[in-house]
């Protein structure tokens, strides 16, 4: 791949454009630039990256073989119309969105464009920081097979895994990464007002639970869900899930006792896989009949 038709652009220039731009650049990648709606974002990403920021979209995309579009989700399609009329032949269009698809750049195919979701499965939290952990981000790739290869190249470049998603799967795709992240910390929050319930201070029942949660966390990184997997669930211990059931619904807590019915079932079905032997139907049963 010649590095001299790789040059990349980006339109907006929040947490992911300044966070991608600076990791590409790290990496040794060709950034021509930033254009944003603020013109001082624009400047600052600019120089962030050690690259130029532009005063209209039309000329960052001219100097540019890759279009990064790092907007929010529901101004990708926008941004794509905003650039639609320029000289986009043999160009490559990017967004970064878990939710969806290269299909949000409808019509490319007039243009002589390739268009492509590339995800990075990571938190870009902190504008300026998160560029030093992407090393260790797993991506997704999603579009047009023909300059697919480009994509490829460019991810092995950063040594960064990857694998490729068809595009009807990514509203699943990015259930998943919600489950794990964001509704995680639902998860949390409901646990630690339960403790809040008992009588515990909020500070104490937040803190109190890191470690269990970290450690759970680095049990299955290390060993993955089966072998993480502890308590009365694994136990197929029935008297203390029926306790657990009761002292919610004394409480009225239904919320939480709905969710622990669930993700119980859930627990059971890797429980299963762990011990082959073990019947679990009598646990089944409570979870399914308790109201």
């Amino acid at each position: 791949m010649n590095d001299n038709n790789l040059t990349i652009g980006f339109i907006g220039a929040g947490r992911v454009g300044c966070t991608l731009g600076r990791y590409f650049f790290a990496n040794k990648l060709r950034i021509s630039g930033y254009y944003s709606k603020t013109y001082a974002h624009a400047r600052e990403a600019a120089e962030f990256t050690r690259s130029r920021f532009y005063d209209t979209i039309q000329d960052v995309v001219k100097d540019s073989r890759i279009i990064f579009i790092t907007v929010p989700d529901a101004n990708i399609y926008d941004v794509f119309l905003q650039i639609k009329n320029c000289d986009l032949k043999d160009k490559i269009l990017c967004h970064c969105s878990g939710a969806l698809s290269s299909q949000v750049f409808s019509g490319i195919e007039t243009t002589g464009a390739c268009g492509y979701s590339i995800h990075p499965i990571f938190a870009i939290n902190d504008k300026e920081n998160s560029y030093k952990d992407v090393s260790k981000a797993f991506f997704t790739v999603e579009g047009n097979p023909e300059k697919m290869w480009i994509i490829e190249e460019i991810l092995q470049r950063l040594k960064n895994p990857f694998q490729v998603i068809r595009s009807e799967q990514k509203h699943k795709y990015h259930a998943s990464l919600v489950m794990a992240s964001n509704l995680v910390i639902g998860l949390y929050h409901m646990a630690s007002q339960l403790l809040g319930e008992c009588g515990l201070s909020e500070s104490f029942a937040q803190q109190a639970l890191l470690p269990l949660f970290l450690n759970n966390a680095a049990n299955i990184a290390k060993n993955g869900c089966c072998e993480a997997l502890t308590g009365p669930i694994d136990r197929n211990d029935v008297d203390t899930v029926q306790e657990h059931l009761t002292a919610l619904k004394n409480e009225c807590n239904f919320s939480a006792m709905n969710v622990y019915k669930e993700l119980s079932r859930e627990l059971i079905q890797i429980s299963k896989e762990k011990y082959i032997d073990r019947d679990y139907k009598e646990l089944e049963t409570i979870l399914n009949d308790f109201h």
